[in-house]
């Protein structure tokens, strides 16, 4: 056989998704044919310092990996384009060694993971990498600009929004935006992921609190009138042969909207694949979902997420370039909806970032 491909993961990250990328890095790990590939962990911790973690998926998945310090080692990734990979360091010793991989995927959700950051050291590196690159990643990953985009290529509806910066004219500004549309209304940071930060807000209130709180996660904060609607998500997966999208899935959040504790941490919600739809407006859901993909520059995966309204109409909510991977996760159930399991779709991944 062939020699084996080094295939890294990256997961944690100084970032409020800390502990959901681990959960979902656990699950890729396990998923990459060990006969096919050398895999490399490396661990960021929530203060931002790197190893390369040779401890098991278990310790990821309860969080408990950094602590594991017999299975830590320190290490970066060389800017420099000969390394094409990793340093690791033996600080006893005052020595370092390097490993050289053939591709990473950065499992690494929300900021300095999603926004284009790592995808630049990466570019810069020279190492190819799993997702969208550099630019599409920083779109994607703010709810202002992808809706900007998506708006101005007419390829669905959205929901009405405005876009506020933490300066001294924020507050009467969205205090009259809300109030000229009406509540209830949503609030949520521009970049970040798993509806962290997110509030239903029902009154003037509750908005100021609520804005408060989605600055602590960005310096961008979009106020959006409620949709009533389908919770709709679509998987796309792009390989250098082809574009698989995935039939419709449907969030059904058993609560008063899908936020971080119904996503990871109760029992509330349930999912349905296929999306309880008509296949008319399942169409309409995914034709919409590739344009998007393609529109915003979108490379190897995403999930992007829609609601479906009673009357049929279908607005576009956000895009994920790199979606959650734990086992309840809609991304890797819908790829396998589509015929392509856990190892196929680490595979065609792999292909796509050395390929594509």
């Amino acid at each position: 056989m062939a020699d084996k491909k080094v295939f890294a993961v990256v997961f944690g990250g100084a970032s409020s998704e800390h502990e959901v990328s681990c959960v979902s890095a656990a699950w890729v790990v396990d998923n990459i044919d060990p006969e096919r590939y050398d895999v490399i962990k490396i661990g960021i911790t929530k203060n931002g310092v790197w190893f390369l973690y040779k401890g098991s998926t278990d310790s990821m998945r309860n969080h408990t990996w950094s602590e594991d310090k017999e299975n830590l080692v320190p290490c970066v990734i060389s800017p420099c384009t000969v390394q094409h990979g990793l340093f690791t360091f033996n600080k006893a010793e005052g020595t370092f060694s390097t490993i050289r991989v053939d591709a990473v995927f950065p499992v690494l959700h929300g900021k300095n993971g999603e926004d284009g950051t790592i995808q630049g050291l990466f570019s810069v590196a020279g190492i190819p990498f799993v997702g969208a690159d550099t630019y599409s990643s920083a779109v994607c990953m703010n709810k202002h600009t992808a809706k900007t985009v998506v708006k101005e290529a007419n390829i669905a509806d959205l929901a009405d929004w405005i876009a506020i910066r933490k300066n001294s004219v924020y507050l009467p500004m969205a205090r009259a935006w809300a109030s000229k549309k009406g509540y209830p209304l949503f609030v949520k940071p521009a970049c970040a992921g798993s509806s962290v930060g997110v509030s239903k807000v029902r009154n003037e209130g509750e908005l100021v609190d609520a804005i408060k709180n989605a600055f602590i996660h960005d310096d961008t904060v979009l106020i959006e009138e409620a949709i009533v609607g389908k919770e709709i998500e679509v998987a796309v997966l792009s390989t250098p042969d082809e574009v698989v999208v995935s039939r419709c899935g449907e969030i059904d959040p058993g609560a008063d909207f899908y936020d971080y504790e119904a996503k990871y941490q109760s029992d509330t919600s349930s999912h349905y694949i296929p999306a309880r739809i008509s296949d008319e407006v399942a169409n309409r859901v995914r034709i919409a979902a590739q344009s998007i993909f393609s529109t915003l520059g979108c490379k190897d995966l995403a999930r992007v997420d829609f609601f479906v309204c009673e009357d049929g109409k279908v607005i576009f909510n956000e895009i994920n370039t790199i979606p959650g991977m734990t086992g309840i996760s809609l991304y890797p159930l819908l790829m396998a909806d589509s015929g392509i399991d856990g190892k196929a779709l680490m595979d065609k991944l792999f292909n796509g970032a050395v390929g594509g």
